[in-house]
């Protein structure tokens, strides 16, 4: 498998993601590496809603974060996201969560995604989604 690069993704924290003390909410992080994980999906060359419309569904599976730092209200996150593994059936994402001006490392985090059919079975992801996801070829969404 070829490696693939990591995809950085940059959002600030809204006051509605911290709690009473301005610290964010641990299930934030799961958010923010949802954003981050259909921003690098993007980058191969079709939306995730693309795919959708293709057939292609992917449903999270498992999902894990160590927590390290707090982020607080207003700070810039960075995001940085690799699919670390591809599959016949499913799609490994390691993310790196920092805050973007001082680098401090505040979690890390892991996805798996699961290939499912239109009646939510499992089922094989596409050849040409895996070669575009695995970096031998742009995805052609047309």
């Amino acid at each position: 498998m070829t490696m693939i690069p990591e995809f950085v993704t940059e959002l600030r924290v809204r006051y509605a993601e911290t709690d009473q003390m301005g610290v964010v909410y641990h299930a934030n992080y799961l958010i923010w590496c949802e954003i981050a994980r259909t921003d690098l999906i993007r980058s191969f060359g079709a939306s995730y809603r693309e795919l959708e419309q293709r057939g292609v569904r992917l449903a999270v599976s498992e999902a894990s974060v160590r927590y390290i730092a707090a982020a607080r209200y207003d700070d810039r996150i960075r995001v940085e996201t690799r699919l670390s593994r591809v599959t016949s059936r499913t799609l490994i994402f390691d993310y790196t969560i920092l805050n973007a001006d001082s680098s401090q490392r505040l979690a890390t985090a892991s996805t798996t995604l699961i290939s499912l059919d239109p009646s939510n079975r499992v089922t094989v992801l596409p050849a040409e989604v895996r070669r575009a996801l695995s970096g031998h070829e742009a995805y052609d969404a047309s």
